[in-house]
């Protein structure tokens, strides 16, 4: 474990937003001293806590999941394989910390959602499709035509739940794939297919590589399938309706302001967050210790190494979400009520300085996830360095910040999400038919990639605080930016594989 090493990625990763947030905190848009001290806080506990997590994970969690991957495809028992396979992805997601984010944003702006309701909802959505895409691995089904006909499912789905739901849905796809849940999938992934190939003689080292992608793109799909699901139930409650999100958002600068400098806060969060992360991590460490007595036996050594991991990644996660609630992300939605009052009390020069400050902070965020960089170096080793890092950068980076910046013009404008996303996804989906396969997979795993801890906790509550300064529904106006920024990905990587493709024509030729 290096703890140093994952100290700096994480830092890398928040430390930009802070400098932006302090630079506007002071100047242009002053937040006054109160939030900043308990932003800046929020952001030191945010990494130290983010780091420990990480830590925790690479050191006792990630080499269970790829232990248990190795065991479950040993034995060659489809039933098995896929009802364990099943309640890995429940019991992972349960404890992802950006599915605990969301789902507390969600609870905030309505009473009415049960959160561990919708917590356990996306978690069997991401079940259920974890089996869908290990079937498809089985069975040999081309990526593009599943992901094609998923996604016009999940489409009918959307349009038949509450449309304060949509923007929720098409989120939760997005916020689920973090640092818990994708080694979890993508060690499945690759333990299947690699037992498949095996089997089937037929197969070329190409198609091999080709299954090993894709999974974690067809679980993202079930967590949207999942809260469509509970939309379409709770559409005659109208649980987000804009009297309540109003209600809900108003309170929480008054909160800010009353507290001062007083830093109480954290420590009066903290009992809190110790119960919520117990109650997502105890089903967990009742699966870990049921694979360890009837699965992987792990010598004493490391299996002390695997509790070792739970414990940094338990102390970890709470010391993460007291930051993020206790400072971070009220300091978000502040900037975003304050540049949104100005906007749209002003207008012109203010709306231009909103959406450039979304389309700022969304290539910053990108280009400082230490995940994107994972993400551009698997890209430039399977193009054979076709595809330079620095273009995949570039065009991420772009898509990402186009993206927020869209989504503060849909704020202040109040056009539909779908007006983006129904021609991104088409986008998307008929790339998917001219692209090399691998580049396919690689672009539908990616997708949560760039839609990471800061966009599930800063991005969301900057448009939260702007919905809310609109006067609108933040659950319609607000809610779809992660899942705006997950579906840059989708476009971009697979517009690569289209040059990619190109040029290896013309050097064969």
């Amino acid at each position: 474990m290096n703890f140093f090493e994952k100290l700096k990625e994480t830092a890398s990763s928040v430390l930009p937003v802070m400098v932006i947030v302090l630079v506007l905190g002071v100047t242009i848009v002053p937040l006054g001293k109160a939030i900043l001290v308990r932003f800046m806080m929020g952001g030191f506990l945010l990494i130290f806590g983010l780091t420990l997590f990480l830590a925790g994970v690479d050191l006792g969690i990630l080499p269970v999941g790829e232990r248990c991957g190795a065991a479950l495809t040993a034995k060659r028992n489809l039933a098995i394989l896929l009802g364990v396979s099943f309640l890995i992805g429940v019991m992972v997601t349960i404890a992802e910390p950006d599915v605990q984010v969301l789902a507390d944003q969600i609870k905030a702006v309505s009473s009415s959602v049960s959160k561990w309701t919708l917590i356990f909802m996306i978690a069997a959505g991401i079940g259920l499709f974890v089996v869908v895409g290990l079937l498809r691995t089985m069975l040999s089904l081309k990526l593009k035509y599943v992901l094609i006909v998923a996604y016009i499912g999940v489409f009918m789905l959307a349009f038949l739940c509450s449309k304060e739901f949509q923007g929720v849905a098409f989120d939760a796809g997005g916020a689920t794939t973090g640092p818990m849940t994708v080694p979890f999938i993508m060690a499945l992934g690759v333990g299947v297919a690699a037992v498949r190939s095996k089997g089937q003689h037929s197969n070329s080292h190409a198609d091999s590589s080709e299954d090993s992608f894709g999974l974690t793109g067809i679980a993202s799909i079930g967590p949207i399938a999942a809260v469509c699901a509970y939309g379409i139930f709770l559409k005659g409650a109208s649980a987000l309706s804009c009297g309540q999100m109003e209600a809900a958002s108003q309170p929480v600068s008054s909160v800010q302001e009353s507290n001062g400098l007083n830093l109480r806060i954290f420590i009066d969060l903290f009992p809190e967050e110790l119960k919520e992360v117990s109650m997502a991590l105890l089903p967990l460490v009742l699966m870990f210790a049921a694979f360890q007595l009837f699965l992987l036996r792990m010598p004493p050594v490391q299996f002390r190494r695997v509790l070792k991991g739970l414990a940094y990644s338990y102390v970890g996660l709470v010391i993460f979400l007291t930051g993020v609630n206790g400072g971070f992300m009220p300091a978000g939605q502040k900037l975003g009520l304050v540049l949104g009052e100005r906007a749209c009390d002003a207008g012109g020069i203010w709306v231009a300085l909103l959406t450039v400050t979304g389309v700022i902070f969304g290539a910053v965020v990108v280009c400082a996830e230490p995940a994107v960089w994972v993400l551009t170096e698997q890209v430039e080793q399977v193009s054979g360095g076709t595809i330079r890092r620095k273009a995949m950068l570039f065009a991420l980076s772009a898509g990402v910040a186009i993206s927020i910046g869209l989504s503060m013009l849909r704020i202040m404008y109040g056009f539909s999400l779908w007006y983006v996303l129904v021609p991104g996804y088409l986008a998307a989906l008929a790339l998917s038919l001219f692209c090399p396969p691998m580049f396919v997979g690689i672009a539908f795993d990616s997708g949560g990639v760039a839609s990471g801890p800061m966009t599930s906790t800063f991005i969301l509550s900057f448009t939260l605080g702007a919905a809310a300064a609109a006067g609108g529904s933040s659950a319609t106006d607000a809610f779809g930016v992660i899942a705006l920024v997950a579906m840059t990905p989708l476009i971009a990587i697979q517009m690569l594989g289209l040059v990619f493709k190109i040029k290896s024509k013309k050097e064969v030729s």
